[in-house]
């Protein structure tokens, strides 16, 4: 590891700061009030801030300061700074998004070997949260194709960390805690063509799903399952098993997939879009749909990566009081039947979401506190309804204690203290590295206040 000099810059005074704005992560719950300095300059606008954040795409609240504290967003420092075409490396700031990535690479036969389930996302993001996406079982998480990072940690230094230092380890998935993400150094993957080949097929029931799932792991790179928990009685859990590959060139159109344009959500839906029957009828209808289309071939890559993101404001489904995403791992000796413990637990106390996401994990990350280990991974949407939610929440969690699993960071906004550090043994040991370069904690959020034993 090395470290440079700190450039001669200065932290923005006081009387400099922006007004403070309201500011959420996508499951607008909770909402904080901060100043949010913005700058191409990030360097300098990192050396005042309590943490750095990118387009604010976690659910909950990793990427949200305290009340008023200053929080430095990364989003103008979007620069591609090397690339070599040869052999796919590239250098840039922490606040590129993959969309404008996409966009350049993609053409050019280059994509990020791991990509989450949006576009709108920066890549520093992707490391601090440590990203997995549909093909976890074969390539793992981002932040393994990530070689180098430069952050500036808490004592001042600025620091360019190799990926067998243990403060990169420490910062893979460590929230932005461990400093202020600056640039990073990526290995980016050959595709054959910009298109993808998919098929997708009903799947009657939860087990049935499970056994499929694991099945395809062993043949496809890229899988995922749609399950519907409010489905009655036997086909509890069934859905839509999806899997992909990118298309040989051989058998992929000769030109660019179109950019589609986004529909959006014009206002908050009302109460009844969230009632119980009304979400049962919908993943129903989805699953009669998705069945009656199931098949073979060419599909473009934004609706196989990025479904939701032809819907603008899609969060809105939710109304005013916002949502949750809850998403846990359980490990696979566990079997199918904790994750129908899973969801008789979800539905016993009352939880109503959308489609549910199953995946196949792999081999656990290297990263000192991320999320992912070997095992099968449920996410949903829970909107926000107050007490109802949270004993949903503690309920699931328990479960998660009993079973050895964990849940991920970047998705939650509920979980108590004493169940995290139940699930997750880690966080001694990391929190002990991370005070080594922040004895005074001066890099904090609301989540690490909340998890983590940070002081407000």
């Amino acid at each position: 590891m090395t470290e440079t000099a700190i450039p001669e810059r200065a932290a923005p005074a006081a009387t400099d700061l922006p007004p403070a704005t309201a500011l959420s992560g996508w499951g607008r719950h909770p909402i904080v009030k901060a100043p949010q300095l913005r700058s191409e300059d990030l360097p300098r606008i990192t050396v005042g801030a309590t943490l750095t954040r990118g387009l604010g795409r976690s659910y909950g609240d990793a990427s949200l300061p305290l009340p008023g504290a200053p929080v430095a967003c990364s989003t103008l420092a979007d620069r591609f700074l090397e690339f070599d075409s040869k052999t796919g490396r590239l250098r840039c700031e922490a606040g590129l998004s993959l969309a404008e990535l996409n966009r350049v690479l993609l053409p050019r036969g280059w994509f990020t070997p791991v990509t989450p389930g949006t576009q709108f996302v920066t890549l520093g993001g992707m490391f601090a949260a440590d990203v997995h996406g549909k093909n976890h079982h074969e390539s793992g998480c981002f932040g393994e194709h990530v070689r180098s990072i430069r952050l500036r940690t808490a004592d001042g230094e600025v620091r360019e960390v190799g990926e067998q230092d243990e403060l990169f380890l420490a910062s893979q998935g460590g929230m932005g805690l461990t400093g202020h993400l600056l640039e990073l150094e990526v290995q980016l993957k050959k595709v054959a063509s910009p298109w993808i080949w998919a098929e997708t097929s009903p799947v009657p029931d939860l087990e049935t799903m499970i056994d499929r799932l694991l099945e395809a792991s062993r043949h496809w790179p890229y899988t995922v399952g749609w399950s519907d928990c409010l489905a009655p009685g036997a086909r509890l859990g069934r859905g839509i098993l999806i899997v992909g590959r990118w298309a040989e060139a051989s058998e992929a159109p000769a030109r660019l997939p179109a950019m589609k344009r986004s529909v959006a959500v014009p206002f908050d839906l009302p109460t009844w879009a969230l009632s119980r029957w009304f979400v049962r009828s919908f993943n129903a209808l989805y699953y009669r749909v998705r069945s009656a289309t199931a098949g073979a071939g060419i599909v473009s890559p934004q609706p196989f990566y990025y479904p939701l993101d032809a819907v603008r404001h899609w969060n809105r489904v939710y109304g005013r009081r916002g949502f949750t995403q809850y998403q846990c791992v359980l490990p696979t000796e566990r079997g199918a039947e904790s994750c129908r413990k899973f969801f008789d637990i979800l539905v016993r106390h009352g939880g109503t979401p959308y489609l549910v996401v199953v995946k196949d994990f792999g081999a656990e990350s290297r990263g000192s506190i991320s999320f992912p280990r070997p095992g099968l991974t449920i996410a949903m949407d829970l909107p926000m309804r107050g007490r109802q939610t949270q004993t949903i929440v503690d309920a699931l969690n328990e479960h998660v204690v009993a079973e050895g699993g964990r849940i991920y960071l970047a998705k939650d906004a509920l979980t108590r203290v004493e169940q995290f550090r139940a699930m997750d043994p880690r966080i001694e040991a990391w929190n002990e590295l991370r005070r080594r370069y922040d004895p005074k904690g001066l890099l904090k959020s609301a989540l690490s206040v909340r998890l983590l034993g940070d002081e407000a």
